[in-house]
């Protein structure tokens, strides 16, 4: 009996291991094939990293929402960032994003051209992707543009119309084409409002020096600059930081404003003035929907329509450009809105390089 017993309790173990075994692995099979479905997706930052406020932000914000709406985790797998310090760290990041075997890897910004060349040409079978940048006839990788020119233009009237002193500033990060766009654009819609307006234009040589940022700034605004149009990245911190301690101490019809750059920066020109109201001094903010265009190029790769080889733009019409309103006044807003519809129709044609870097007569 005892040993009859035994025997059907040995059996009975058998079976339920054994369906345990099925479950096990037919459940392993399905997860797995879930993930194998699912395209991840890293960025690799420039020296200004996720918290500039700015560009790479914007980036990372993008690829969160991404991660999120594909059910993806942060992670191998899924989604990440590699934060880059210094620009020796480019071509180790890329390699490291490789190896952990991600199928997207997106270069946030410019300097990041040879790395990511040079990654394509090595693997051909990952996506890549750099953005404000062209990188041509390699098949794995896509080029993002913005038309940021057209957005800058708005910032500089917005500028124009705001200023009291028709006395305003612009500070860029490093030189170059993509802040040409920026600088170029600024400047000519602020002739456009007044052509006889002084536009300092300085640089800081720096996308992540929020202390030279700083220092420019207060040189500016101590010159009666009002208004300071900032495409400097993590630089541009130390801009608002400047505006914020000089508004914090004097009166209202002294106010000093700042014009963000990338992403909306009105949360970050909030303040308590001297008499202990809440105010704002981000004037307008020159959006670039750089975490969109990292959506819009992660779905394509997903639903295996990676546009390798292409050149992506987005301006006004793909509303991939454009000024947020911020702290701006009707009239300001209107004048913004009127110049948006000439650019739009083409009756304004926005230069995308300036005349010379020195400041503006």
């Amino acid at each position: 009996m005892n040993r009859f017993r035994w025997t059907i309790v040995g059996i009975v173990v058998v079976i339920v291991a054994a369906i345990g075994v099925y479950l096990g692995v037919n459940h392993g099979k399905t997860s797995s094939s879930n993930n194998s479905s699912k395209k991840s997706v890293a960025i690799i930052t420039d020296t200004g990293g996720i918290d500039d406020h700015s560009f790479n932000q914007s980036a990372w914000e993008g690829l969160q929402k991404y991660g999120k709406q594909e059910g993806l985790s942060k992670g191998n797998g899924g989604y990440n960032y590699f934060q880059s310090n210094d620009e020796s760290d480019y071509k180790p990041n890329i390699n490291s994003a490789v190896q952990a075997k991600f199928d997207t890897i997106f270069g946030i910004g410019y300097s990041l051209e040879n790395a990511v060349k040079q990654a394509a040409k090595q693997n051909p079978k990952i996506n890549f992707a750099i953005i404000d940048d062209v990188i041509p006839n390699i098949k794995n990788v896509v080029s993002v543009t913005f038309h940021t020119e057209q957005s800058s233009y708005l910032a500089g009237v917005a500028a124009a119309k705001a200023s009291k002193t028709q006395k305003i500033g612009f500070i860029g990060g490093v030189k170059g084409d993509v802040i040409d766009t920026f600088q170029a654009g600024y400047v000519a819609g602020a002739k456009s409002v007044n052509k006889n307006i002084r536009i300092d234009v300085q640089y800081a040589n720096s996308f992540a020096d929020a202390a030279q940022g700083k220092t420019i700034a207060s040189a500016m605004y101590a010159n009666g600059d009002d208004v300071i149009f900032t495409a400097a990245g993590g630089t541009g911190n130390g801009v608002f930081a400047q505006a914020k301690a000089l508004n914090q101490k004097q009166s209202a019809d002294k106010k000093v404003w700042v014009i963000g750059v990338d992403r909306d920066q009105k949360a970050d020109g909030s303040y308590t003035d001297k008499d202990g109201k809440k105010a704002n001094f981000t004037l307008a903010s020159a959006v670039k929907e750089v975490g969109q265009s990292l959506i819009d190029i992660s779905k394509k790769a997903q639903a295996g329509k990676f546009p390798g080889g292409k050149i992506v733009s987005f301006g006004f019409k793909q509303k991939g450009v454009y000024l947020a309103k911020d702290s701006m006044t009707a009239s300001v807003w209107s004048a913004v809105q009127a110049a948006q519809k000439k650019v739009e129709s083409g009756s304004v044609k926005v230069p995308v390089h300036p005349k010379s870097y020195a400041s503006v007569q």
